[in-house]
């Protein structure tokens, strides 16, 4: 029996009886399902946070010297007890780093957690909650922010700890008919009055969240307004990405020798790239990962066991068929590959709609959540690969049952 034959039969035995196939293969389906959508979120996410996340929390060829790591949810409590003794990176420190770094695009400093929530309000115009940073002329450099009208904060701003502020452009969008109309104008920051230098240009939203509803203050008078904060952070932005690992390597060195810390002594301060918050987030994913296989696995093999159920009351039901075939030349192996094909074809046939069912799942997902979903090539040939390896697996034992029928027996059978 040629191949195009055994799935040509098998075809042709699915369509006799449609609805006990698609029950059959409903296992397969919602494990490939599953492990389809599953994964597109996953490595949507994984994607979303390399392409986007990143550059909006630390910024394009940028790095940071903090106090503690971007991740520190993987961290031991002893670890978290250490971090928590390290001394606050300071002003003094930005100005350590600037020094070893004299040909960086920028250095900066900047507040850190925990963020202050304050109430914006012009005239009869509020925003309640709205984060409020601290910064340096050089953080809008490091961020790479386009000013939408006005200009930036400067740094007498700083030095002379001027009442003035920097919108992000949903705050100006809310509170002003335009970003034009919004600069010059005194607005109420926690209670103090400002007077608004510049609109920062849309950055748009990332999982849900706006990137543009904030407040930069010069870090000066946000210190007098707040407090200090229990972190601080210092941005540096290089000019190339080729630069970034030379330049992690001296601000480590520059900051080492300002906290005098001696040869072999661990560093009481971190340095971190897009890549940390990028192995942070694989870190919590690979946990999912981890958990798929399991899920998917037990789905699979449930699935097997129907179809090599069914596969037998089919070897039942076709006996006589069977004693025919053989009665005029068949041999067991032209009986074997006939329903072996017949198991992978309902098999794979369950990994197809699994694979189209995981999509319509996914793309559901990206279309009314935050989400983003992306079906890989890889995914979808590990589906298909699952779906037609069960048909081989538990397909082999009705396939062989029914080529070891004596054909005399299968020829009386009713």
């Amino acid at each position: 029996m040629s191949l195009f034959e055994g799935i040509r039969l098998a075809f042709h035995a699915i369509a006799t009886a449609k609805l006990r196939a698609f029950f059959t293969l409903l296992g397969i389906i919602v494990s490939v399902a599953f492990l389809v959508a599953v994964t597109a979120i996953i490595q949507g996410m994984n994607a979303y946070v390399r392409e986007n996340i990143t550059d909006a929390v630390i910024g394009t060829n940028s790095f940071q010297v903090r106090r503690t790591p971007l991740a520190v949810g993987l961290i031991d409590d002893d670890e978290l007890k250490r971090i928590a003794r390290r001394p606050l990176i300071s002003l003094e420190d930005a100005r350590v780093v600037a020094d070893a770094l004299p040909e960086a695009e920028a250095v900066a400093f900047q507040s850190g957690w925990p963020t202050p929530q304050s109430t914006i309000v012009y005239r009869n115009r509020s925003i309640n909650d709205v984060l409020v940073f601290g910064i340096t002329p050089p953080y809008q450099i490091v961020r790479d922010y386009r000013f939408e009208a006005g200009v930036p904060l400067s740094g007498p701003d700083v030095t002379e700890r001027r009442y003035v502020a920097v919108l992000g452009f949903g705050i100006a969008d809310t509170l002003f008919a335009s970003p034009e109309e919004a600069v010059g104008k005194r607005i109420r920051v926690g209670g103090r009055e400002m007077t608004v230098k510049g609109v920062i240009a849309k950055k748009g939203r990332v999982l849900g969240q706006s990137f543009d509803g904030f407040v930069l203050l010069p870090y000066s008078t946000f210190e007098a307004m707040y407090g200090r904060r229990k972190t601080t952070v210092v941005s540096v932005k290089v000019r190339e990405a080729e630069a970034m690992e030379t330049g992690m390597a001296r601000a480590e060195e520059a900051m080492r020798i300002a906290h005098r810390l001696r040869p072999g002594e661990e560093n009481d301060f971190t340095i971190d790239k897009a890549d940390a918050l990028v192995s942070f987030w694989k870190g919590l994913t690979g946990v999912l990962f981890a958990v798929v296989p399991t899920v998917v696995g037990i789905g699979i093999v449930v699935g097997g066991i129907v179809i090599m159920n069914i596969m037998l009351m089919t070897v039942n039901e076709r006996t006589r068929e069977i004693g025919i075939r053989k009665s005029i030349g068949a041999t067991r192996r032209d009986i074997l590959r006939q329903f072996l094909i017949e198991a992978v074809v309902l098999s794979f046939l369950g990994g197809i709609l699994g694979v189209l069912t995981g999509w319509l799942l996914a793309s559901t997902v990206a279309s009314v959540t935050p989400l983003p979903a992306r079906v890989t090539a890889w995914a979808v040939g590990v589906a298909l690969a699952l779906g037609a390896g069960t048909g081989v697996l538990f397909g082999v034992y009705p396939a062989s049952r029914a080529a070891r029928l004596d054909p005399v027996t299968a020829l009386g059978a009713e």
